[in-house]
């Protein structure tokens, strides 16, 4: 029998050391660990926020998010959301990464205007609601 998923969602603000070498180093230890633990997820990240969501085990992911919270590229980790799931809704991804401009924040996709608020509220690290944020991610990630 397969183990329940689970998905967590945090945001945190991006420190000046973070760099994009940094950025690399982040999604090669994503594609080095991630698998062996069955983790899959996206990372949004600016020049001054990030916004993570994983699914998985939910052991695994509540020990990734605390090794997450101690990283020294990022400060105040907020947790948006945590749950279960019924299904994956990046399967496929071990890390899915996009940068984003939050200055100039454009949407090449369906997003609507309700949408494009719960996503930069999500960056902010506001809480959402469950369905509608994780709505918003997947199509700003089937939008690459």
């Amino acid at each position: 029998m397969n183990k329940p998923l689970f998905r967590l969602i945090y945001s945190s603000l991006r420190k000046e050391n973070c760099d994009a070498s940094e950025i690399e180093k982040i999604l090669s230890a994503c594609k080095k660990n991630n698998p062996g633990k069955d983790i899959t997820g996206v990372l949004l990240h600016s020049d001054k926020k990030f916004i993570q969501y994983l699914e998985g085990d939910s052991k695994e992911i509540l020990e990734l998010y605390d090794l997450i919270k101690e990283d020294d590229r990022h400060k105040s980790v907020v947790m948006l959301s945590y749950g279960p799931i019924k299904s994956r809704n990046f399967p496929s991804w071990h890390m899915g990464y996009k940068n984003v401009s939050l200055d100039e924040l454009n949407f090449q996709t369906d997003i609507d205007r309700e949408d494009k608020e719960v996503f930069v509220s999500m960056i902010e690290g506001k809480k959402q609601n469950d369905d509608r944020g994780i709505t918003v991610l997947k199509k700003f990630f089937e939008s690459a």
